[in-house]
């Protein structure tokens, strides 16, 4: 690991005006992929900022009925604080789905947000990555590439890459239309969670919108008022991310859907939206038929690599068999 310099400071502004005056430094919070990153030489900032605890680790309750999350407050707490289980189960599951029981322990809200890519070829130093050395090549497009997106990749050029999000919180973030909390040297601002994450476009080394410099403080999940769940596919039990999975809301009134939502991970650069899978699915029979025919109006943009078009009818099949189930539920 290369040397680097360990900074605290007083407060969240003292910390963000710290790192805007180093252009290659970085936030260290639960520290559970930075540090990993930093090992293996992928990440390699020259300062510190340790702001594990200069932002709230506390679940507020908000005026609508929804929910505050300070950026600190650990993934395994929010997992079970029983107000995300009882109004949020979709984000609840979503965590319980991710990583390990230790992890979660010390992996805060905000950093899961941030957590990049587990892209073999973006990992490895020695392989071409245009994410980690712009220039050098996607080993991952004519390679082993079973994990990677179908959707919203980009194939040709400098800014080729195929590479997928990793984190399952959010996804389910997207679907209940949170807000992210932000502050930076330019002070506050609100960003939705939909436009927090980017996809490769020319420039693939950025994953965020966030500027250099910019803290998130906390999470704000408006009231969502319909069932939710969360739902995953990977190749192992536990401990491993998504092949697909699917983050979906659904309120059914006289056997229509009437309102929807639906994000989906494992697929795309960024946790994605759903929103023409949801277009196609209101004011429609909440029935498999319609479901399914939703996410092939979604999945008819995917373009799937060599050996991973097995996505696309695994995605169309858990929408579905997710909103069905909820529809079930809600009877």
């Amino acid at each position: 690991m290369r040397e680097f310099r360990y900074e605290r400071a007083a407060d969240p502004a003292a910390a963000v005006a710290l790192l805007a005056a180093e252009p290659q430094g970085a936030f260290l919070g639960g520290g559970t992929n930075l540090v990993d990153l930093m090992k293996l030489g992928v990440a390699t900032p020259d300062v510190l900022v340790d702001v594990r605890r200069l932002t709230s680790a506390e679940i507020t309750e908000l005026p609508d009925g929804g929910l505050r999350v300070g950026a600190a407050v650990p993934n395994a707490d929010l997992a079970a604080d029983p107000r995300v289980r009882d109004r949020f189960p979709v984000l609840s599951q979503a965590l319980l789905a991710g990583a390990s029981g230790q992890l979660r322990n010390r992996a805060t809200s905000g950093g899961n947000l941030l957590q990049r890519t587990r892209c073999p070829y973006f990992t490895d130093v020695t392989a071409p990555c245009n994410k980690r050395a712009p220039g050098s090549g996607c080993g991952a497009l004519q390679g082993v590439h079973r994990n990677h997106a179908i959707l919203g990749s980009t194939r040709e050029g400098p800014g080729t890459c195929v590479a997928t999000h990793p984190s399952d919180m959010a996804v389910a973030l997207v679907a209940l239309d949170a807000t992210v909390r932000v502050l930076g040297p330019d002070g506050e601002r609100a960003v939705p969670m939909s436009e927090l994450h980017r996809l490769p476009g020319e420039d693939p080394t950025r994953d965020t919108t966030l500027r250099h410099g910019e803290l998130i403080t906390g999470i704000d999940l408006p009231a969502l008022g319909m069932p939710s769940r969360y739902r995953k596919v990977r190749d192992r039990a536990s401990f491993a991310f998504a092949l697909v999975s699917v983050a979906a809301a659904v309120r059914v009134v006289d056997g229509m859907v009437d309102d929807v939502r639906l994000a989906l991970g494992g697929v795309a650069h960024r946790p994605w939206r759903a929103s023409a899978a949801e277009e196609a699915l209101r004011g429609q029979p909440a029935t498999e038929k319609s479901f399914t025919a939703a996410a092939d109006a979604e999945l008819a943009a995917a373009v799937p690599l060599r050996d991973n078009g097995f996505k696309v009818p695994l995605a169309r099949n858990l929408v579905a068999r997710t909103l069905l189930q909820l529809a079930e539920d809600a009877r």
